[in-house]
């Protein structure tokens, strides 16, 4: 039996990480107005080849600014994800608007299909807007969201969104360092496809801040507009403003701070090697699981470098309950965890409109995701998986 701890996902710093933030905290930087938020912001938008980003403490807040620039309110109705972490929907009830609830395809990620069916049974278009023609809602925009590295189907979704009128905030909160390798977005990294984009550096993340996210769009009077509501709606490019207080708006204290700017800066020299050694060992995985004891290993999405944030083994065929698994792996030194349980069935979504969902609650009690980390060695992922085939023989 294995006496090795082993994690799920845990930071990794083999670089600059200390050194940077040793020179933040001698230079007294240290809060939301250092100096390296903006050499941070500037190196991430020149990684994934965009212009106009935002730093921001969390990804959630990098959906709620992106949500509330696109004019998300009362009255409005945003398609989200069924199959995702809580923090995905939770900024549409921020902005006061209802999440409508749609399916997962193969990938974890939302299903173009799911959302058609919505819109084709239960919308009509009225003077350019879709309007749900049983509660009178506008339904405004989607949140389709990057699962685990993996990549929604952002051709159909974007065709979608054009078609309705829909706005796209685009979350690749869980894909950072994942891009496009063929089809109408080759080139594109997640995130800077849709209208708005959003990133999270949390410690559990391919790369991290500690705490800490990103928000993306396309315009810099958008990208302007979302930096001011990070501090308070103070706009601190204008003298005069920071002086007496002026605040133009309900803000929000959702800045960056220097310290994690520093973190992010050094994580990001080392993004793909991270990237490249957690593709190493999704192939070590598959090669001792696939198709071994009822078990296999859920597929990226084609058409992409992934970052492969999460691996997720999938119990198609196993004599082993999820939880059970869970549990004596545990008892083993090896950390896992489920996937999320649905949000239409969190207690605060539970009278939201949802679509069927048979992918996704197909899902729920049959993935394990089993550890990932940047720096597993092949050492960590033959122990992980002998310990797996033991106790699923």
């Amino acid at each position: 039996m294995n006496n090795k701890n082993i994690p799920l996902s845990v930071p990794n710093f083999p670089g600059n990480e200390r050194k940077y933030v040793d020179d933040a905290i001698a230079s007294t930087w240290v809060s939301t107005a250092g100096p390296l938020i903006p050499k941070f912001e500037k190196a991430m938008a020149d990684y994934m080849g965009c212009e106009h980003v935002v730093a921001t403490n969390s990804g959630t807040s990098a959906l709620h600014i992106s949500l509330i620039d696109a004019g998300i309110g009362p009255g409005d109705e945003v398609i989200a994800a069924s199959l995702t972490f809580i923090a995905a929907v939770n900024p549409i009830r921020f902005c006061g608007a209802e999440p409508v609830f749609v399916d997962c395809d193969e990938y974890f990620c939302m299903d173009p299909d799911s959302v058609q069916y919505f819109i084709d049974n239960y919308c009509e278009m009225q003077g350019g807007n879709l309007i749900n023609k049983t509660t009178g809602a506008h339904v405004k925009a989607m949140i389709p969201v990057h699962v685990f590295g993996n990549m929604a189907n952002m051709e159909r979704l974007m065709d979608i969104a054009e078609k309705y009128n829909l706005i796209v905030v685009e979350d690749a909160t869980e894909s950072v360092g994942t891009f496009v390798t063929e089809g109408r977005y080759k080139g594109k990294h997640l995130g800077t496809i849709g209208h708005y984009g959003a990133l999270s550096f949390n410690g559990n993340k391919v790369m991290t801040t500690g705490g800490g996210g990103m928000a993306i769009c396309h315009d810099d009077v958008v990208r302007h507009h979302m930096a001011i509501l990070t501090e308070e709606a103070q706009d601190m490019s204008k003298k005069e403003d920071n002086l007496l207080f002026i605040h133009t708006e309900v803000g929000y204290n959702y800045r960056m701070n220097n310290i994690a700017a520093a973190l992010g800066l050094a994580q990001l020299e080392s993004l793909e090697k991270f990237v490249k050694t957690k593709n190493e060992n999704y192939r070590l995985y598959c090669q001792h699981l696939n198709g071994k004891n009822g078990l296999r290993l859920i597929p990226y999405t084609p058409g992409i470098r992934s970052s492969m944030w999460f691996y997720s083994l999938y119990l198609e065929d196993c004599k082993i309950s999820r939880n059970e698994l869970m549990e004596k792996l545990a008892e083993r030194k090896i950390q896992s965890r489920p996937i999320w349980m649905l949000n239409p069935d969190q207690a605060p979504y539970k009278n939201s409109l949802c679509m069927p969902l048979p992918n996704a609650r197909n899902y729920v009690d049959k993935i394990v995701n089993i550890p990932c980390s940047s720096n597993l060695t092949a050492e960590d992922v033959k122990i992980v998986c002998d310990e797996i085939l033991d106790l699923t023989k």
